[in-house]
């Protein structure tokens, strides 16, 4: 089964400095065991929100709104797409994604399962 974790946090409570390289490494080297155990299939970190935008649908009529969105409290900061047995085993893979952040960093990530077809 494949599973989105979507990676979540506040822009107020990150180093303002970003990931730092030590991160940057200890990132490197979980992907590069994800990968080896056939577990990820794709990932990536997004930019920041000012570039961003947003295309939002009501009762037919579609708006498009530009960033910054200052009444964001929490932007996708990044996703991993993982293939599990279960839930569970996603969950220990975001786990152990979260904690190679550190200490200095606020940051959550939702685990959900792809829908596809049976």
């Amino acid at each position: 089964m494949r599973y989105m974790m979507l990676l979540r946090l506040d822009p107020a409570k990150a180093p303002v400095e970003g990931p730092s390289g030590e991160l940057m490494e200890e990132m490197g080297k979980l992907l590069e065991e994800m990968t080896k155990a056939g577990v990820l299939l794709d990932t990536g970190g997004l930019r920041a929100v000012e570039p961003g935008a947003v295309v939002r649908q009501v009762k037919g009529k579609q708006t498009v709104l530009d960033g910054p969105f200052s009444e964001a409290k929490e932007v996708i900061g990044g996703y991993a797409l993982v293939q599990a047995k279960s839930l569970e085993e996603a969950t220990q893979w975001a786990s152990r994604f979260l904690a190679v952040h550190g200490e200095e960093w606020e940051i959550e990530a939702e685990v959900r399962q792809v829908e596809e077809p049976e």
